[in-house]
């Protein structure tokens, strides 16, 4: 998307428009017809978000990607009400026939029965302990999870089990678990890492709406730190001409909050996501647009994004190797390491079901 168009931002939402998805036979637009700001008109009414049951019968997603150090994660939720603009996640609700747009943040889908089902897949008899990821896709920690959770619950059947797990989150609500996190890290069973995009707390409340300000993701970090839980800080989205100036800064706030270890990805821009963030740039930041995505291409072999696997997170070319080269510097100065905390995966256990006959030995 060369051409950058002017969108009116809505107040508390990270994408701009509501594109249909890429499945979807027919295409709706938003235009502007000129009656929408006459005088004495209201605004349209705040969009809000819905919560919708999803009865999945499987729980654990599988992967094969070289890119991604597990081969299983649990979601506990579809879309994401952080309505983070740059969410590589967004495209997926166009498999459900909505908008990887304004419908990702708002229509969201809650997996109620996920504990449950987890349970079940653990006590297959073919089933071999691997660590379990979680929030790889959307955050288990979004403000939802507040009054359902999902996400509580599936870690009460991971300690269960002694089954390892490895957290990604940008919430401090994942400070309320930090007691079961506190028991299975003892056990070398958990570890945890916070996103942190920018300290900037007003390009963090455009490009990250509903998500904790940056300062409650270092109190996360602290946190989880003085509950004995591994932390680590995860830079991402990387984002050239944007806050990639921030890389050093991010990773000093970090390790004086207790991280001890990091992580970075460079914005990645797949399918919708490449012109949900250019609608963004030209609503928040149009003065850099061009800039931004000029870098990106450079970054990206001249494309906006590559998916080539063992690029797509990192970049080529001569921007995307100093931004490599930035980390591992910094990281080395302030002393982060790479897999300071492995995790154990020999504890796993599934305990007696209700029920089930105890063993004479």
């Amino acid at each position: 998307m060369d051409e950058i168009h002017a969108l009116n931002p809505l107040k508390g939402r990270g994408a701009a428009s509501n594109a249909t998805g890429r499945f979807e036979r027919e295409k709706r637009i938003s235009v502007d017809d000129g009656w929408r700001h006459e005088e004495g008109e209201e605004d349209l009414p705040p969009l809000r978000t819905s919560v919708t049951l999803d009865k999945s019968r499987t729980i654990i997603a599988r992967n094969s990607s070289p890119d991604v150090p597990f081969d299983r994660s649990i979601n506990p939720y579809r879309g994401c009400e952080h309505g983070c603009v740059y969410c590589f996640a967004r495209p997926t609700h166009a498999f459900l026939g909505l908008s990887p747009g304004l419908d990702f943040e708002t229509r969201l889908f809650a997996k109620p029965d996920a504990a449950d089902l987890l349970a079940r897949a653990l006590r297959k008899p073919g089933y071999r302990c691997r660590v379990m990821a979680l929030g790889t896709n959307t955050d288990p920690y979004q403000p939802i999870d507040r009054r359902m959770k999902i996400t509580r619950a599936v870690l009460e059947v991971l300690e269960a089990f002694g089954h390892p797990v490895g957290i990604v989150t940008k919430s401090a609500l994942i400070l309320r678990d930090a007691d079961i996190l506190a028991r299975m890290a003892e056990r070398r069973l958990a570890r945890a890492f916070v996103s942190l995009t920018t300290l900037d707390s007003g390009l963090a409340r455009k490009m990250e709406p509903r998500a904790p300000t940056p300062g409650r993701r270092l109190e996360a970090i602290s946190g989880l730190a003085e509950a004995g839980v591994p932390v680590g800080v995860m830079t991402a989205p990387m984002i050239p001409g944007l806050n990639d100036h921030e890389l050093e800064d991010l990773l000093t706030a970090a390790v004086g909050a207790g991280a001890t270890s990091a992580g970075f990805v460079l914005l990645r821009l797949p399918l919708e996501i490449e012109d949900l963030f250019s609608e963004w740039l030209s609503v928040h930041a149009p003065a850099r647009a061009q800039r931004v995505l000029n870098l990106m291409r450079e970054a990206r072999g001249g494309k906006l994004y590559d998916s080539t696997f063992g690029e797509r997170m990192k970049g080529r070319g001569p921007y995307a190797k100093l931004i490599q080269q930035r980390f591992d510097r910094a990281s080395a100065r302030l002393g982060f390491k790479r897999d300071a905390f492995a995790l154990d995966t020999s504890l796993f256990r599934p305990p007696p079901a209700p029920g089930d006959q105890l063993s004479l030995l």
